[in-house]
């Protein structure tokens, strides 16, 4: 078995690299769309909007509420993209660490 100092040792190589990989997420970007491609948001995987794009032709007053649901559904696809680009580079950042069987990151 280990000695305590290896296992603190380690458990600070783990949190270290799990800050670097989290900083990391702010650097990846996907972009969410909806209504064919009239409303995209672009944000990082991290979750940080980084711009919205409205095609001109839903800018008329008529269009405000397709429009408010297009955003949302534009935002929600872009957070479920964040969310998988976040997932696929947390896995690569543990796949290299020297993790008990059955650990999992977070902690």
């Amino acid at each position: 078995m280990k000695s305590l100092e290896d296992i603190m040792a380690m458990a600070e190589n783990v949190q270290a690299e799990l800050t670097k990989a989290q900083a990391n997420l702010d650097t990846i970007e996907v972009e969410g769309a909806s209504g064919g491609g009239l409303v995209k948001v672009k944000a990082s995987a991290k979750g940080r909007i980084i711009a919205v794009d409205i095609d001109n032709s839903l800018l008329a007053p008529s269009e405000k509420g397709m429009l408010e649901d297009l955003v949302a559904a534009a935002f929600n696809d872009a957070r479920a993209k964040a969310d998988a680009a976040a997932s696929t580079e947390m896995s690569k950042m543990s796949s290299g660490l020297p993790l008990p069987p059955g650990f999992k990151l977070p902690f």
